[in-house]
């Protein structure tokens, strides 16, 4: 006890603490000896006081050991093992295009994935759209797909970083979220446990992200590279925009059939394949599987047109319990809203800016999201046909189409759309999609 007091005292005071420290700090984070009075103190000194670089690695390290951490040796696989992680946004659906594409390339994937939580879609949400899917397999089950299929996408496990489970629930009630080290360290730690040969991020930026402020998003961008780096795993950063959604639709069941049309070589919206295709192009960069960025695009593009990609999403779906035929049938299988009714501005004109935070909330309301974590979601309802950044729109193009389970959901809907979206006379260009890159000793 007066060891852990020393740490904190330690901390408060602006000092850096050791990797010893650290480490007997997180060892008593996961067995309860640090009460959450104290793991509270912790939290505000270092979202006060700040943590170097090779605190903020000790950090990690030590979350990421404070569980079980994957192995992928006897046998060993015959490619890197390979991960993505996004900050979140609306209309995100990235990771589900990344991993089977990866798997194509020869990765292997074992994807961790959240939940959605306010504004921002979950990728395990979207995944129960599927019927049958088991976002929740025994350890031995997710390392056999992997293994077999070449990815697998899960929900988030107990085993895995629990020190970082316990932390993360103090920092919600001490307003401590915010804080950079602890970001890093809880984004790494999980992803770290997976047993990873290269990772790629995708840190967003934009009214629809949870960072805002350009310079604070690349603030933890460059410290997710260089910490991740140095804590074992080659880490590659994309800074990308979330100004506007980034897909054509925002919902579960309706982001899953714009997944597989993408996959079938039927993109809606460029913005999606585009961000998916740079992001997989970092990954086959950090794993050693390409040389330079023109030879992964390439491999990227390949695997997608010839339909390799989606024969691995379709393997991955039916391994974890969801129906065989998804990729071919997927209206056969996914829920669908009772109504779809088209939501269109006030005035003919171009959309200036769209507040993605709003449209998020739209679906929320919808029941497509949640606001407490034990909210239940609605699989079927969402937006689709999301307008863009400088699309024009009149009669007969309209802002969105809201799929909803009643009229009164679909009214207070397309009233939140239109309030979310802002009409000017002139067409207008959006921000760039991706705005740097940080890769490990090339910034």
């Amino acid at each position: 006890m007066m060891q852990v007091r020393e740490i904190l005292a330690r901390k408060r005071d602006g000092g850096a603490l050791d990797p010893d420290s650290i480490h007997e700090l997180v060892a008593g984070i996961t067995d309860g000896a640090v009460g959450d009075e104290q793991l509270g103190a912790f939290a505000m000194a270092v979202f006060l006081q700040g943590m170097e670089d090779g605190e903020c690695v000790a950090l990690t390290q030590a979350m990421r050991d404070s569980g079980r951490v994957l192995r992928w040796d006897a046998p060993a696989l015959p490619g890197p093992v390979l991960d993505k992680h996004s900050t979140g946004g609306l209309g995100d659906v990235t990771s589900l295009l990344i991993a089977p594409v990866l798997a194509a390339c020869g990765a292997f994937v074992p994807m961790i994935a959240g939940r959605g939580l306010g504004h921002t879609g979950g990728t395990v949400d979207k995944l129960e759209a599927i019927p049958g899917y088991q976002v929740s397999p025994d350890s031995a089950r997710f390392q056999q797909v992997v293994r077999e299929q070449g990815c697998a996408i899960i929900g988030q496990t107990g085993e895995l970083a629990p020190a970082d489970r316990r932390l993360y629930a103090v920092r919600d009630v001490t307003a401590t979220v915010e804080s950079v080290p602890l970001i890093v360290a809880s984004i790494l730690s999980k992803k770290l446990a997976e047993g990873l040969d290269g990772l790629v991020l995708d840190v967003k930026t934009g009214n629809g992200a949870v960072m805002t402020d350009p310079e604070q998003s690349r603030y933890l961008a460059r410290r997710l590279t260089e910490v991740g780096t140095a804590a074992g795993v080659p880490t590659h950063v994309l800074l990308s925009d979330m100004s506007q959604p980034l897909a054509d639709s925002a919902g579960n069941a309706l982001e899953i059939l714009e997944v597989i049309d993408c996959l079938r070589g039927r993109p809606r919206r460029e913005s999606l394949t585009a961000l998916s295709r740079e992001l997989a192009v970092e990954a086959l960069l950090a794993g050693g599987l390409a040389q330079d960025r023109e030879s992964a695009g390439k491999r990227v593009d390949e695997v997608l047109d010839s339909g390799r990609a989606a024969e691995h999403f379709g393997a991955m779906i039916e391994a974890l319990g969801g129906p065989a035929d998804l990729v071919d049938n997927p209206e056969r299988h996914l829920p669908s809203a009772p109504l779809v009714r088209a939501v269109h501005a006030e005035r003919p004109g171009f959309v200036e800016s769209i507040d993605v935070r709003a449209l998020g909330m739209a679906v929320v309301d919808l029941g497509g999201g949640r606001r407490k974590a034990e909210d239940r979601i609605d699989p079927a309802v969402g937006l689709a046909g999301l307008a863009q950044i400088g699309d024009e729109v009149d009669k007969e193009r309209p802002l969105a189409l809201v799929h909803a389970r009643s009229e009164a959901d679909a009214e207070r809907a397309a009233a939140a759309v239109r309030r979310a979206c802002r009409i000017g006379e002139r067409p207008t260009e959006g921000p760039a999609l991706v705005s740097e890159r940080l890769i490990p000793g090339e910034y």
